[in-house]
C-alpha cells in the first residue's frame, strides 16, 4: 500500500511541476545584495579557500541590470599590488555567470 501511495504522490507532484515548470519570483531568485554575497561566498570558498576569501572581506555586491557583480576588497594601501575575487550572478535564476580572481 505504501508503494502505491508513494507512486501516486510522485505522479501528482510531477504533473503539478509540468504545469508550472518555470516559476520565477517577481524579484528573481537573487533579490538583494545580501543573497548575492552569500552565493558568491559559497562559490568562492571551495575554489580559493576560506583564508583567501576571508582576507578579502567585506565582499560587496552591485546590481547591473539582471546581473549581480560581487567583488572582494583589497586590504592594503592604495599603491599595492594584488587582486580580488569577482563573481557574476544572474539575479533572475541564480546562475553563476563568471568567476575570476584578478592579480
Amino acid at each position: 500500500m505504501r508503494v502505491v501511495f508513494a507512486f501516486v504522490a510522485a505522479f501528482l507532484c510531477s504533473t503539478a511541476l509540468a504545469q508550472n515548470p518555470a516559476f520565477i519570483p517577481p524579484k528573481g531568485f537573487v533579490p538583494d545584495a545580501e543573497t548575492a554575497v552569500t552565493i558568491a561566498r559559497a562559490v568562492l570558498i571551495p575554489i580559493y579557500g576560506p583564508a583567501k576569501i576571508q582576507a578579502e572581506e567585506p565582499l560587496k555586491a552591485e546590481r547591473h541590470g539582471d546581473t549581480w557583480h560581487v567583488n572582494g576588497t583589497l586590504q592594503c594601501a592604495p599603491n599595492c599590488v594584488g587582486g580580488t575575487a569577482h563573481v557574476e550572478i544572474s539575479a533572475r535564476n541564480g546562475a553563476i555567470l563568471n568567476v575570476i580572481h584578478t592579480k
